[in-house]
Formats: structure tokens, sequence, C-alpha cells
């Protein structure tokens, strides 16, 4: 017999992490029960205002791979709007969409768990961590950004609202001080982006590389479906496919 944690019911209830769903959890919001599917507990008021914000900032960045991968593939299947929603969180990796994971993982690999670190010491190890991956020709992720390369306006503010929840340690120091190192190092601006701050947030918060990314899938896969429902009302599959072949395309 198999048991899972996470729920389970019987003729006359649900459960959801030992939770009565209808008397229980019908009175909370999204924000709790993720909480208590993911993490096995209610959020405190400050955890919470995090994963909301993780959840608002991955809901959609526009036509991107992910979203033109789910419109083409409801006009392939205009039946399954599942199919089309996993088409586009299929395309989540280290380029696009799921590069928390990604900047999170060297953050916590490049910089070895301790109580603190004092502001030398962080640009020390920065310097030392650019360097390396600069002659290796190894790209950091979650540093650099071919729009905002002034600097990312979403980082500041994330920063800020880590530093009110008291989510703001050594990690985020860390990934302000790599990007610092990078521009330095190179001669030009190269600024901290969205993915760089959260990934350094997230270990912040105690959370792992892979709950940060469960965290932007949950969330892109809003504006996902949002996409897939403008693309029933009004698409540009058809259109996207005529240029991809020159104009040609052709029923199969």
């Amino acid at each position: 017999m198999f048991n899972s944690e996470i729920g389970g019911g019987d003729a006359h209830s649900i459960l959801v992490r030992g939770h009565d769903l209808v008397n229980d959890l019908f009175n909370r919001d999204f924000i709790d029960v993720l909480a208590l599917e993911l993490l096995g507990q209610f959020p405190t008021p400050e955890l919470k205002r995090m994963l909301n914000l993780f959840l608002v900032s991955a809901t959609d960045h526009g036509l991107t791979p992910s979203a033109l991968s789910a419109r083409l593939t409801l006009h392939g299947a205009p039946e399954s709007m599942q199919g089309a929603l996993a088409a586009g969180l299929l395309g989540a990796g280290s380029r696009f969409l799921g590069v928390i994971e990604y900047s999170a993982r060297f953050l916590r690999d490049a910089l070895p768990a301790q109580d603190s670190y004092t502001d030398d010491e962080l640009r020390r190890y920065a310097e030392e961590c650019v360097k390396t991956n600069k002659a290796i020709k190894r790209k950091i992720p979650g540093v650099g950004h071919p729009i905002h390369v002034d600097g990312d306006p979403r980082c500041e503010r994330m920063f800020e609202i880590a530093k009110e929840c008291g989510y703001f340690g050594y990690y985020s120091r860390f990934a302000l001080e790599l990007a610092a190192a990078a521009a330095r190092l190179s001669g030009r601006k190269i600024p901290l982006n969205a993915t760089g701050a959260k990934g350094a947030i997230v270990l912040d918060m105690g959370l792992t590389p892979e709950l940060g990314k469960a965290l932007t899938m949950i969330g892109r896969s809003v504006g996902l479906m949002a996409h897939i429902i403008e693309e029933q009302k009004n698409p540009i599959g058809q259109k996207v496919w005529d240029m991809a072949s020159g104009g040609g395309g052709t029923q199969i």
C-alpha cells in the first residue's frame, strides 16, 4: 500500500497535509495552501509576502519561447489546453524561465554556507569567482541583461521587499557583489538581473533552488494560460508558422 503526506481522502472528507479541505482550507487563500503543500506549514505574513512576490514576478514576460510553444501547440491541437500549457513549461531551462534554479545553485556552490560574511569577504569571493569563470569562459547565471543594461528595475524592489521581510542575507549581498565585480573586471555595466536576485533570495529564505524553480513554474502557468486563452480568441499560430515557412504553411 502506498501513502503520501501530501493528501488523501475517503467517502466523507478530503485532507491536504492533515487539514480538512472543506472545513479548513476553503477559508484560506491560495498562498496559504501553496505554502502548506510545498513547505508543510502555513506561512508567516513575511513568508507569504515573499511567496506572492515570486509568483507575481514570474507571471508573464511577453511572447517568449515558452509562450510561443504554448500557442503553436494549441494551433496544432486546439482541443488540448493542458498540452499547450505543458509545452510552454517544458521550455523552462538554463536560458529562459528556469534560470532561478541555476542561479541559486551557482551561488550556493560558490559561497560556502556559514553564519555570516563581512563585506570584504564577499567582495573577495565575488572577484575570485568572476575571474575563475571568465578564464574558462563560463557565463555566471543571473548576471547581465540584454535590455536592462543600466540595471534591472525588478532587482531593487525585490531586495527592498526581502529586507522588509527579513530575508536579505549574505547570498543577496554576494549576488550584488558578483555583478559589481563583473562590471569592474570587464570595464562595462553588467547588472544583476531578476533571476539572479531571486536565486539569492531563495537561498536567504532557506529554500532550495528546486523550490525556487517550482514557484516560477506555478507563476508562469498563469501567464501561459492567458496566452492560450488569447490564442483561442485571437490566434497568431498560423501566422508564426507562415513566417517560419516563408509564407507557405500547409496542413498535414
